[in-house]
């Protein structure tokens, strides 16, 4: 890896705090790409393992569109060390979801790189949520939070999210079982102010929605509350819970009728695709969604499913820009969701059979 002083990052050629659906395919497309080829050379100059890949899966030279660009499968991380940074320069190292024995996925974080999607993020929940922070209910254990060196996926994205709240109130304990009455008592304290809602969605259901109707009790974070919720929807599916049933409990149990389920990973982080009001994930302009036939891996038109790619034009210090995921995913069309915002929208279905168990919620094991 080069000792000398690096040149700029990569990046778009846009700043990183503009609205993200604002840009047509005809606009996004160029300067996503040009984003993109830049990524893929500067992780190939500083991250052998990606380099020798690169080289032996894919045609030499700049993509010409986003079908095109070199990727990895997600798994790779599990398995080898791939960093386009000095170690020195590492400030958090982020781990995926996995139980005991299984490999996980380590994510090394540079500044820029962290930088990057923290501003993203927040450009995004921005665009749902408004500028105005509200009281945060966080559907998980604060002890989570104790390492801050070292994060899970549900770890980094409780704090990733709990900057867009104040006030915040952890309201499962160490054993992941909800306080109900504290969690009454800071709703009363805040009646008459919408609440925002982070969690794991299987936590959410399990650990918070299913003990509020076990012990025959009703919630109401009152109206404009809103509840932000991803990963984990495997288990919800095993028990035949759809996201059509889960908003409908969530709403008659405890009063959330502003529900906004994301798909992201520990891989992407900050690269994440928000459910609009119709149900459909979107892609912001700083990242892009391929969706692939399974057997062949040619991409697919809209309306067939398939595998899930992600692109995302954040991170620097490691190769995570263009990766395959072990999703099942169908694309819905670019620039032409009922909700307005441009970029491509899509659905995930699940998981690939015969792939291991990754949800992000699965970062700590949860009692049955």
């Amino acid at each position: 890896m080069p000792s000398d002083a690096a040149p700029p990052f990569p990046g778009l050629a846009i700043g990183l705090d503009a609205p993200p659906y604002q840009l047509p395919a005809a606009q996004k497309q160029p300067l996503l790409l040009s984003a993109l080829n830049a990524l893929t050379e500067w992780h190939v100059q500083r991250c052998p393992p990606y380099a020798h890949a690169r080289a032996r899966m894919f045609a030499a030279g700049a993509a010409t569109c986003r079908e095109e660009l070199p990727w990895l499968p997600v798994r790779l991380f599990k398995t080898q060390e791939l960093l386009s940074a000095e170690p020195a320069q590492i400030i958090k190292t982020l781990t995926s979801s996995g139980t005991t024995g299984q490999a996980v996925s380590r994510i090394y974080l540079d500044r820029e790189t962290s930088l990057r999607q923290t501003r993203v993020l927040t450009t995004i929940m921005a665009s749902f949520l408004g500028k105005q922070r509200w009281p945060m209910v966080i559907v998980d254990s604060a002890d989570l939070l104790k390492d801050r060196s070292k994060f899970n996926a549900r770890a980094a994205g409780i704090l990733g999210f709990s900057v867009f709240g104040r006030q915040h109130h952890h309201c499962l304990d160490e054993h992941l079982d909800v306080q109900i009455d504290q969690l009454e008592a800071f709703l009363a304290q805040h009646r008459g102010t919408p609440i925002l809602v982070f969690g794991f969605t299987f936590v959410v259901w399990q650990r918070l929605l299913q003990a509020v109707m076990a012990q025959g009790r009703r919630l109401d974070f009152g109206p404009g509350s809103t509840l932000i919720h991803g990963g984990g929807w495997k288990r919800l599916q095993d028990q035949q819970v759809d996201n059509a049933t889960f908003k409908a409990l969530l709403k008659a149990h405890l009063g959330l009728e502003r529900v906004f389920n994301y798909y992201g990973m520990v891989e992407q982080v900050g690269s994440i695709f928000m459910e609009c009001e119709h149900g459909h994930l979107h892609a912001p302009m700083f990242a892009d969604v391929i969706v692939r036939d399974t057997i062949t891996l040619e991409p697919l038109p809209p309306g067939r499913e398939g595998v899930v790619q992600v692109l995302s034009a954040l991170p620097v210090s490691y190769p995570g820009h263009a990766l395959l995921t072990e999703d099942l995913g169908v694309l819905h069309g670019e620039d032409d969701c009922p909700c307005g915002r441009m970029g491509r929208h899509f659905s995930v279905l699940g998981r690939l059979p015969q792939v291991e168990l990754r949800g992000c919620s699965d970062t700590r094991a949860i009692p049955a």
